[in-house]
């Protein structure tokens, strides 16, 4: 029989590393803030926006110890021990070096980058492989260790719509605080660190290199980036999801089965059902995405949310 797991010690982001300004000013990132507590770091930099769009510039980040009313994507709850995880938010301005705002159809890469940049940061900083599951969230071998969630703040005064990016890393939790049997965390991936400011600075400065390329580039997902491939084929090559059969619930009891083959310009997910007919999935409108195995093959149907 196998021993529980001892809790591992959970010490605090260490915010003055963080808060360094030589760290801060070199990626751009304007303001960073870490509260002990708060219901959600999306929620309220969502507030912030509204209230006083100027306090909140672009590349503003909230992280907390602990979060009591954390949302994912299509409004689902999650909770984590106090300083178990990196949980994060960034308020994003998307606009060109000469100020021009990005159109905000490109707005829809913005959690594929950062699911790119939390997979750099995991395999530099803590030794760990990671994987892309469309539309956001991290993988490693087969389990969520992350999740991220992009959500349009209002248009105010200013002609830049805000984004308020969320990302969720399991970083300490043990099996038995594992939301579900299907996550993990770097705890349990046999990694280099389980340093939470560590994997907090690495993900943030890989971000802003990314983003900040993403936005020269006027949003332009196959333009080149940071002196490499385009974010489109960064993000199709981790991706996961591609060249498998699946399952895509949509809302009102839809689904449609195929084979997942490409991104379009868009970060929509192209499937192709049995009769060859390509149906386009974008994130706002999938319910659940998961592997499928016909009838009768070996294997049978897997799932994960």
């Amino acid at each position: 029989m196998e021993a529980a797991q001892e809790t591992p010690d959970r010490p605090p982001l260490d915010q003055g590393a963080l808060g360094d300004a030589a760290f801060l000013s070199a990626h751009g990132i304007a303001q960073l803030s870490v509260v002990e507590s708060t219901g959600s770091t999306n929620a309220d930099l969502l507030h912030g926006v509204s209230v006083d769009p100027r306090a909140y510039p672009d590349l503003t980040v909230l992280a907390a110890e602990y979060q009591s009313a954390a949302r994912g994507r299509l409004d689902r709850h999650w909770e984590a021990p106090a300083r178990s995880s990196v949980s994060v938010s960034i308020v994003l301005r998307p606009v060109n070096a000469e100020g021009r705002p990005l159109p905000t159809q490109s707005y829809s890469w913005l959690s594929l980058l950062a699911a790119l940049a939390l997979r750099e940061a995991l395999l530099e900083t803590a030794g760990i492989p990671a994987e892309l599951k469309w539309p956001n969230d991290v993988l490693v071998r087969g389990k969520k260790i992350a999740g991220i969630l992009a959500q349009l703040g209002p248009m105010g005064d200013g002609a830049v719509p805000p984004v308020v990016l969320g990302t969720g890393l399991n970083v300490t939790l043990i099996a038995a605080e594992l939301p579900v049997p299907t996550a993990t965390s770097v705890l349990l991936e046999q990694p280099m660190t389980v340093d939470r400011t560590a994997l907090l600075k690495s993900y943030l400065s890989r971000f802003a290199t990314l983003y900040r390329s993403f936005c020269n580039a006027d949003g332009d997902p196959a333009a080149g980036m940071a002196g490499g491939p385009s974010l489109h084929k960064r993000v199709e090559h981790v991706l996961t999801t591609l060249g498998k059969q699946v399952r895509a619930q949509l809302p009102g009891d839809h689904e449609i089965i195929g084979h997942a083959t490409r991104l379009d310009d868009y970060g929509s997910l192209l499937v192709v059902d049995a009769g060859g007919h390509e149906h386009v999935v974008t994130a706002g409108d999938v319910v659940h995405l998961r592997p499928w195995t016909p009838p009768g093959e070996a294997g049978g149907e897997s799932g994960y949310a």
